[in-house]
């Protein structure tokens, strides 16, 4: 029997964990809950949200983080009707940054 294709978030944490090696990185689909507005699709698979910890961002401005982001994934996005992903929120940070957070 065949393995099935990876999911979209599948394929964003390889992609994400080959080009920035993050301690932490989580994927989430929000696909169901834009149900309904543009840009969705009737099998999700087209929102998301990634929290991404990698000391790579060390001295790197919070837009070029998120330009390689998009580079690293730029595969994924093209038009909704050919199943392109169509929204991405991003929340990259350093592992110091990320301690802060975690301390307050």
């Amino acid at each position: 029997m065949a393995n099935p294709s990876p999911s979209r978030a599948e394929r964003l944490h390889a992609a994400l964990t080959q080009a920035f090696a993050p301690s932490v990185l989580r994927v989430q689909d929000d696909s169901a809950h834009h149900a309904g507005h543009s840009g969705a699709q009737a099998g999700g698979q087209s929102h998301y949200s990634v929290l991404m910890v990698s000391a790579a961002f060390q001295g790197v401005n919070r837009v070029a983080r998120s330009r390689a982001v998009h580079t690293a994934l730029a595969a994924e996005f093209g038009p909704a009707e050919q199943g392109g992903m169509h929204a991405l929120a991003l929340t990259l940070r350093t592992p110091d940054e990320h301690e802060a957070v975690k301390g307050r």
